[in-house]
């Protein structure tokens, strides 16, 4: 919230990080092609991401303030090990000629990378004791890695194994690319220990450009990545000559822009239908001395798979519960540090590839938990 800015009265650079340590479980998978139905090995996708974080605010005078941040908003990481849901498929020649591809279970699998940066430039304005606005271009970088691949048996036809497999590349992109949003927001303060905070963030469609394929074509323009707007109501309240606070927000965000994956030229590489969704957090600060502030915190999100589901991005209502400290060690210099466990309920998880006969499922369980530890120095100048 741009507004906050004007909470400040003096300049302030932070900079920081989280490490985020993530587990998605697939269990219980059973693959059914025009061939049949066959079981699938269990599997573990484990992945390790840094974020970085920067921010600078300045206070013109009493009424302007400026801001600089840098941050990231979406991402999500789920690689599959190149040998799951391997030689699933199978590949029917005549000689050499291919007669009947039907891919495999990894077609579902493969590797799913979606990262983006955002540069914040933001102004605020105090209009009286009580009210105060603000506002701020969103600059967003992203990048995506998607992959999807399949290794299939051949057989001669009309039934014969050759013995020797073939791999067919049915997904391969690399992009990156930028776009323009932008934020509002404002903060009523009742009086210094009581305010309340309103934000809004849009988000544009995204168009990524670089390698694009589907199903060999690499000829089907640039990705369009559509992204959420989101609004959050807040506040923060002291409790009266106590060293306790509390803290709240409520976030909506609208999923429902991610209904498919599409290039330029309209080919439609996968369909999502996601929703919108809410955040409900609440936490506590507890004042312990001059030097320290210790808190705790918890967040229900809402998954925003609905009627589609993919093993490629597995979601779930989420619950995260949080823990942190501040310690300053002047007037000038303050360590944050912050843990969070988040633990995903199980799903069961129906992903399909294509329609009618040649229609390709994957039934199985998904469950995601992870593990976040963020560390932000601030100096006051």
């Amino acid at each position: 919230n741009a507004a906050a800015m004007s909470l400040f009265d003096r300049t302030e650079v932070s900079v920081g990080f989280n490490v985020i340590d993530s587990e998605v479980e697939v269990t219980g998978s059973t693959y059914t092609s025009p061939l049949g139905s066959q079981s699938v090995e269990d599997t573990t996708n484990n992945a390790t991401s840094v974020v970085p974080n920067f921010y600078v605010v300045h206070p013109v005078n009493d009424e302007f303030a400026l801001g600089l941040g840098l941050y990231s908003n979406f991402g999500t990481t789920n690689e599959f090990d190149s040998g799951w849901g391997a030689n699933t498929g199978t590949l029917f020649v005549n000689g050499t000629t291919p007669v009947q591809v039907v891919p495999g279970a990894d077609a579902f699998g493969g590797i799913t990378n979606v990262t983006t940066m955002n540069f914040l430039l933001a102004g605020s304005y105090r209009i009286n004791e009580q009210w105060s606005v603000g506002g701020g271009l969103d600059i967003i970088y992203g990048e995506g890695e998607l992959k999807r691949q399949s290794t299939m048996n051949v057989v001669q036809v009309p039934s014969t194994p050759t013995g020797t497999t073939n791999t067919s590349q049915l997904m391969d992109i690399e992009a990156s690319g930028w776009a323009v949003g932008f934020n509002l927001g404002t903060v009523y303060e009742l009086d210094e220990n009581n305010r309340f905070g309103l934000s809004y963030h849009y988000s544009p469609e995204k168009e990524v450009s670089g390698t694009v394929s589907y199903q060999g074509d690499s000829n089907i323009g640039d990705l369009k990545i559509p992204l959420p707007d989101m609004f959050e109501f807040s506040g923060y309240h002291r409790i009266n000559e106590t060293p306790f606070a509390v803290h709240y927000s409520v976030q909506w965000i609208g999923w429902s822009a991610f209904d498919r994956l599409v290039t330029t030229d309209g080919t439609e590489i996968k369909e999502y239908k996601w929703k919108d969704t809410f955040h409900y957090s609440i936490g506590g600060t507890y004042y312990i001395n001059e030097n320290w502030e210790a808190r705790v915190g918890y967040m229900f999100d809402e998954g925003v798979q609905d009627e589609l589901t993919s093993v490629s991005v597995p979601d779930s209502d989420r619950q995260w519960f949080s823990a942190g400290a501040s310690y300053h060690f002047n007037k000038d210099q303050v360590l944050d540090l912050g843990f969070t466990y988040l633990v995903g309920k199980s799903v069961a998880v129906n992903d399909t590839i294509g329609s009618g006969a040649s229609q390709l499922s994957l039934d199985t369980t998904t469950k995601a938990t992870a593990m976040l530890f963020g560390a932000q120095y601030t100096h006051r100048f």
